[in-house]
């Protein structure tokens, strides 16, 4: 396509500020335009799968709302990807998770990769993606520096160095070759970890999910390619009381 790509950021959290606008800009290469836009109803952070569930109605809204805007496609900006499979079937524009990227991408990079994420009770969440994505036989373990994440910059360089210390862990006593971030408030100390591995003999990949699934996302819509409708089928038509969501079917018959 000869225009611009514009991928949109939608961030399934209430908490203003969390992702910032010069933030959302370091994510433009060229030719791809990004632009950020947050719910007004959910938690205000995501550590559970509860605040996951309770984020989902209004991210799908704001999918739906941004694929009426014209936006190429979208990207949440959450490792739990709440509402990624809701989304893909009220919309025709691709939808990334970066969890589901990440892993599918840091497969593709190391025969064995680690999650390492802000607490230990979202192990079992990471365990049931990768199952979901058919990579469990992929991921060697899920680790945690146990930092809310609203807590992650409080004291940046103290992440940053938990982040070495448990990726270094994931490889020498997981079999990890690949780190994922496990969460996108960690969006920007790849290369801080990277660099710190590399100093402690370990030269690995470390994915920053955010960033690659903007980049995943403009590489499909300049492939042309999106989700399958027979994977991600348009809902039926059926009342839903005390949700203001758009008319799906509507939208398809424009």
């Amino acid at each position: 396509m000869s225009r611009p790509v514009h991928v949109r950021v939608i961030s399934p959290i209430t908490t203003k500020g969390f992702r910032t606008e010069a933030a959302v800009k370091s994510l433009e290469t060229p030719g791809v335009i990004v632009s950020a836009s947050q719910i007004g109803k959910g938690p205000g952070s995501i550590e559970s799968e509860y605040e996951a569930a309770m984020s989902v109605p209004d991210t799908v809204a704001k999918i739906v709302e941004a694929e009426r805007q014209g936006i190429d496609a979208v990207v949440i900006d959450c490792m739990g990807d709440p509402g990624l499979r809701a989304a893909r079937e009220a919309v025709t524009i691709p939808v990334l998770g970066p969890c589901q990227t990440g892993m599918h991408i840091a497969a593709m990079l190391g025969h064995r990769f680690s999650i390492v994420t802000v607490m230990r009770r979202l192990r079992p969440s990471f365990e049931n993606q990768a199952a979901v994505a058919g990579l469990s036989g992929r991921m060697a373990s899920c680790r945690s520096v146990d930092i809310p994440v609203l807590d992650l910059e409080a004291d940046l360089d103290a992440t940053k160095r938990a982040l070495v210390d448990e990726a270094e862990k994931a490889v020498e006593l997981d079999g990890a070759e690949a780190i994922v971030f496990g969460c996108t408030g960690l969006m920007g100390c790849a290369q801080s970890v990277r660099e710190g591995l590399l100093a402690r003999g370990i030269d690995i990949p470390v994915i920053d999910p955010i960033p690659t699934a903007v980049n995943i996302a403009a590489a499909l819509v300049r492939s042309n390619l999106s989700h399958s409708a027979l994977t991600f089928p348009l809902p039926p038509v059926k009342a839903m009381p005390g949700y203001d969501m758009p008319d799906l079917h509507a939208q398809a018959a424009e």
